[in-house]
């Protein structure tokens, strides 16, 4: 069964339709995408949950392993080669176990 996509409307008054809990406004993440950079490679799910939890950097994503970063809601095995592949560009690599 499909869940019924609710209206909802942001603080800046965007109308969107979400049928999970996800308070996110598509036209919001939109705007908020930065123009280079790894962040910018994301899914707005996935970026908005590294920047959430304060990863906005490749050194800070340096100090996570794979299964933590996974672990994160919001990032799903898509993101994991698009990160390895900024970090490896820049000489980092994700934390070993």
């Amino acid at each position: 069964m499909k869940a019924e996509k609710s209206l909802r409307v942001c603080e800046k008054g965007h109308k969107y339709y979400k049928s999970s809990d996800c308070p996110s406004c598509p036209t919001c993440d939109q705007e908020n995408k930065p123009e280079s950079g790894f962040l910018s490679k994301l899914s707005s799910p996935a970026r908005n949950a590294l920047v959430h939890e304060g990863i906005d950097t490749l050194q800070k994503l340096s100090m996570y392993t794979e299964k933590e970063i996974l672990k994160i809601h919001g990032i799903g095995p898509a993101s994991l080669p698009i990160l390895r592949i900024s970090l490896e560009k820049a000489g980092l690599s994700f934390k070993e176990k």
